[in-house]
Order: C-alpha cells, then sequence, then structure tokens
C-alpha cells in the first residue's frame, strides 16, 4: 500500500514535470513565433528617388527588392519636412507638437513612450544604430548606450566630423550586420538602423569645390517639369529662400543655373545609391541567419528633399518633393508582395500603431497614427479621408509655422505670416504643384472644405498653429 501510494505520488510528480515541460515549450514557441522587426531609415529620401516606380536615374537593387517582396504605399507622407520632429513621429506614432519636438535638437518628451519602451516591455530586445537627432545627431559619438527605449549599438564612423554619410553609412550597416549575426534568438528583435544619405546633397551647395560640376560630368539627369519658381508662390518661401542659417543651401542655390541643378540631381541619386548598398549588405545578412521569413522590415525616411523642384534645395517645406517619403513594408507570408499602394494617405506616424498590431503587442497608448494592417489586408477600406503635415522651418524665428492638409485629391497648405499664404493643387491634374488654385472662385467651396477639415484637425489633435501668430485677414481657420 505504500509502495502504490510511491508510485502514485511520483506518477503525478512526473506528470506535473511534463505538463510544466509542455508549458515551457509552448512558452517558447510562442516567443520563437513573433516576428522580429527591423526598420531602415535613410534621410531626406524622396518618394520619387527609387527605381522601383521607373526614376531611370538610379538604381536601387536593394530598395526594389523589398518592394517586390513586400507593400509599397505611394501616398506618403512625413509628419513634418523636419529631421527630429518626424523621426519622434516615426517612433512615438504621434505629431511633433504631442512629441514635444517642433524644431531640431529636441528631447521627445518624457511622458510620450516611443516604440522602444513598448516592445521592451513585451520582452523584446530593441536596440538603435546610426543616427537618432533626438536631440543627439549620434549617440555613439557621444559614449550613449542608450536612448528612449533603445540599446546604442556602437560604430566608429570613418571621418572624425560624422557629418557625411559616406563616412558613417558603411560603419552603421556593418553594426546592424554584426548585430543580425550575434542575435542568440530567446527573444525577438526591434532593430532600427538609421542611416544618413542620401542627406549628404545638403553639402553639395556648402562644399562646391568637393564635388564635381555639371561640365564634369557626362551624364546629367534631366530637369523636372515643374523646375521653375511659380510668380504667386507664398512670401513665406520666398522668405525662406533667403535665410543665411537653418535651410541655408536655398540661399546657397539661388544663382544656380539650369546645369548646376542638374548636377545637383546627379549627386542626389549617387548619394541614394550609396545608401542602396548598404541597405543591402543588412538585408543579406538577414536572409543568411536565416531570419528573413519571420522579420518584418520597413524601409522609410524622415522626410524628402526639393531634388530641384521649384528650384527648391533640401527640406523645409510643404511641396511633395520635401514632404513625401518612401513607404514599404514587407512580412513574407503575411503582407501582400509586389503591391503598390496609390490611395491611402500614409503618415510617419503610422509606423508605430502598424508595428505593434502586426506583432500583437497590446498596449494602452492612444496613437495619433493608425495601423495600416486593414488597408493591407483590404486595400478596399479607407484609412483615412485627410492627413495633414506639420512645418516649423526655423527655430530662431519660432513664430513661423505652416500646415498642410490633402484629401486623396487636393492638397491645401497654410502658412501663418506673409502674402499670399495660402495654396491650392489639384495633384490628379497637376501632380507637380505648379497651378495654385486658392484665390480662383470656383475653388472657394472646396478650399473652405479642406480648411474646415483643418480646423477639426487643430482642435482636436491639440495643434497650437493658431496660437503662434494671427492668420493674415481673409485666411483665418474657424476655432
Amino acid at each position: 500500500m505504500h509502495f502504490d501510494n510511491q508510485l502514485s505520488v511520483v506518477s503525478i510528480l512526473a506528470f506535473l514535470c511534463f505538463l510544466s515541460g509542455c508549458a515551457q515549450k509552448v512558452e517558447k514557441s510562442a516567443e520563437a513565433s513573433r516576428p522580429n522587426i527591423l526598420i531602415i531609415l535613410t534621410d531626406q529620401q524622396t518618394n520619387d528617388a527609387i527605381s522601383y516606380l521607373g526614376n531611370p536615374h538610379l538604381t536601387t537593387p536593394a530598395m526594389d527588392q523589398l518592394a517586390a517582396e513586400g507593400t509599397y504605399f505611394t501616398e506618403s507622407y512625413c509628419t513634418s519636412p523636419v529631421c527630429g520632429p518626424a523621426r519622434s513621429s516615426l517612433i512615438t506614432g504621434r505629431m511633433p507638437h504631442e512629441t514635444g519636438v517642433v524644431w531640431n535638437s529636441t528631447h521627445i518628451d518624457s511622458s510620450v513612450p516611443t516604440i522602444g519602451h513598448l516592445f521592451q516591455r513585451q520582452g523584446y530586445q530593441t536596440a538603435w544604430v546610426g543616427k537618432w537627432h533626438l536631440p543627439l545627431s549620434y549617440p555613439a559619438k557621444n559614449n550613449a548606450d542608450s536612448v528612449s527605449g533603445f540599446k546604442v549599438i556602437p560604430f566608429q564612423s570613418l571621418d572624425e566630423a560624422w557629418d557625411l554619410g559616406e563616412d558613417t553609412d558603411g560603419p552603421i550597416a556593418d553594426a546592424a550586420v554584426n548585430y543580425i549575426r550575434d542575435h542568440n534568438g530567446e527573444n525577438p528583435f526591434l532593430l532600427a538602423v538609421s542611416l544618413h544619405n542620401p542627406h549628404d546633397i545638403c553639402h553639395v551647395p556648402r562644399r562646391p569645390d568637393e564635388y564635381a560640376r555639371a561640365h564634369e560630368l557626362d551624364e546629367l539627369p534631366p530637369l523636372p517639369p515643374n523646375f521653375e519658381i511659380a510668380e504667386d508662390e507664398p512670401e513665406f518661401l520666398a522668405e525662406k529662400r533667403l535665410m543665411d542659417h537653418y535651410g541655408d543651401e536655398l540661399l546657397l542655390t539661388k544663382d544656380y543655373t539650369p546645369d548646376d541643378w542638374r548636377a545637383y540631381l546627379y549627386h542626389y541619386y549617387r548619394f541614394t545609391e550609396m545608401v542602396d548598398k548598404e541597405i543591402g549588405k543588412i538585408m543579406e545578412a538577414l536572409k543568411s541567419k536565416g531570419l528573413d521569413e519571420n522579420t518584418i522590415v520597413v524601409l522609410t525616411s524622415e522626410h524628402g528633399d526639393g531634388a530641384a523642384s521649384h528650384r527648391w534645395a533640401a527640406k523645409l517645406s510643404l511641396y511633395d518633393e520635401a514632404a513625401t517619403v518612401p513607404f514599404i513594408i514587407r512580412w513574407n507570408g503575411h503582407i501582400p508582395s509586389g503591391r503598390v499602394n496609390r490611395d491611402q494617405l500614409v503618415s510617419g506616424m503610422d509606423l508605430a500603431p502598424t508595428l505593434l498590431d502586426y506583432a500583437g503587442v497590446e498596449s494602452d497608448v492612444r496613437f495619433t497614427g493608425k495601423s495600416l494592417k486593414p488597408v493591407l489586408e483590404d486595400p478596399d477600406k479607407t484609412l483615412r479621408e485627410h492627413l495633414v503635415v506639420q512645418l516649423a522651418d526655423d527655430k530662431l524665428d519660432s513664430g513661423r509655422h505652416a500646415r498642410m492638409i490633402r484629401n486623396r485629391r487636393y492638397k491645401y497648405n497654410l502658412y501663418n505670416q506673409g502674402e499670399r499664404n495660402e495654396q491650392l493643387f489639384d495633384l490628379w491634374e497637376d501632380p507637380g504643384e505648379t497651378h495654385n488654385l486658392a484665390y480662383k472662385d470656383s475653388y472657394q467651396p472646396l478650399k473652405d472644405e479642406l480648411k474646415a477639415a483643418l480646423s477639426t484637425w487643430i482642435r482636436d489633435s491639440g495643434d497650437p498653429f493658431l496660437d503662434w501668430r494671427p492668420l493674415p485677414e481673409g485666411s483665418s481657420l474657424s476655432r
């Protein structure tokens, strides 16, 4: 009897151990099934600077392959055509006025969690390598070991200045490759790889002796169809063209000839090809490690570049070249491949909620952005009716602000100072934004409709746009 009892106890213990082992295996299996996440950021890449969409003046095989394996959103906008503000939105799912980063060199509000924090709480290894800009440009240069929910992966620039992508992007990509190769698989990772180029284009007008001039180059890309400056361009933008500090590329290109602008485009495309090569190295490492099947990969950029359209260099405008960015998302077997979505209005602030949604990470955070998962699964759904972009273009004159709102077809820009401070464009008929309809009588009802939608956005999101400065007479918004 005593022996039988011992057997029963042993049997029960063995059964409990079996259950415990099964539970551990289930737990480990669930852990292993959670996707890794790889975010690849370029800097200052306009939506057209990729060969996948048919631009014949550059070749970007790594980006093209990502796009072919995933979904490319063409109507993708940054939240602000300024580095820090746009970046803060990408990692928080909020607009710049909500993150506290309206200008560069600003910390994210400590009460606003980043995706690093949110994924970290769910057991993800979260790491950041490369450019940060919130506020440090390169935390690795300052030996920081962590930033806002991310472990900083060290790397060393090839030049002490750390100001050129040609010196930082190779080491950044190598550090990302090493991180992927060393990943032990115990916990999924969220790795953000923040590359610098094609941002080096900023230095072409600043350091003209270091880059080939038009007459030294054999083949130059053509000028864009919207190359010339409109006679009725807002005074706000005309003033920006003459500033000698932030955005000084505009002043430095003021006397550019058409061939100078073609050389500008030539270099811009070469810088984009340079960063594409580094992206290729990272994707090859992911594949070699056997992680490409269960890794969500997103490629996007902080903001675009004027790319010679409207004779505009750099960012800091609401023209589409500066405000649009590539947005590619890929997860084999889960996200449609080879799809180009030209219908949905996508914002940089959609990145964070999208990644949490696909990874099954629950959070009580209230995002301003929206998950793209519903429209990736059913493209006939509508993500949003309107999209807003903010602009604060001069920290030294903190009263200068502008807002853009667009629906599927029309785009309205409002500047809070200067003459001719409204723009309205029909993006289907006039994608180059060359014909301002804001002051044409027949378009006043449409303009009023977009202004009303912008007023609603400002009210509902707590946007302080109307607090900065009274709008010029005739262009006020309803409160």
